[in-house]
């Protein structure tokens, strides 16, 4: 495993990522290609961002995302980098995603340990939620679509459109644990 810091690769594979355990502690250090082609334990953040209106932002992953391209996701995020905490990842994937600056640090909900049942591996996740009230340019690279969506039109499309499952697991836990 590699023992490099992190750095700002152009290639998101060569990005530096913590390995842990399976109660989060780090074991190690590998470039997220190798994690991903071996499976190995990282952490990842989730953030529900939220206008003022209460309508959830919704996107589809554009199809040269190395993992569920092309696959729509109810939260901005991504993988944590090697030395770097949840709540900094959360505001760094938050503001890189949505293409602003100046959010406020978004507010931790939960964690829970993700298994994926597509071979990919596990991650610890942590969701956060975020209120955007600042007019959003996603990032071109990430995002292909995205939109605010109301709840109701966020149960009418749940069935009907390929999920990332990592993010709807957390949006299951999340609608728990908020009673929907």
């Amino acid at each position: 495993m590699e023992t490099e810091p992190r750095g700002e690769p152009e290639d998101p594979a060569e990005e530096v990522l913590d390995v842990v355990d399976a109660e989060d502690r780090v074991t190690g250090r590998a470039r997220r290609g190798e994690v991903y082609a071996r499976g190995l334990r990282h952490r990842c953040v989730f953030v529900r961002a939220r206008d003022a209106g209460g309508r959830t932002f919704v996107h589809r992953r554009t199809a040269t995302k190395l993992l569920y391209p092309s696959r729509y996701d109810l939260f901005v995020g991504g993988v944590v980098g090697a030395g770097e905490s949840y709540d900094a990842a959360a505001l760094r994937e938050a503001e890189e995603e949505l293409g602003v600056s100046g959010l406020p640090a978004p507010t931790p909900l939960f964690s829970f340990l993700y298994e994926d049942p597509e071979g990919h591996g596990s991650w610890w996740s942590r969701v956060y939620e975020v209120r955007c009230d600042l007019p959003v340019d996603p990032q071109t690279s990430e995002v292909a679509w995205h939109a605010f969506l109301t709840d109701e039109e966020l149960a009418a499309r749940l069935p009907e459109w390929p999920w990332v499952p990592d993010g709807l697991a957390a949006w299951e836990l999340l609608a728990e644990r908020e009673g929907r």
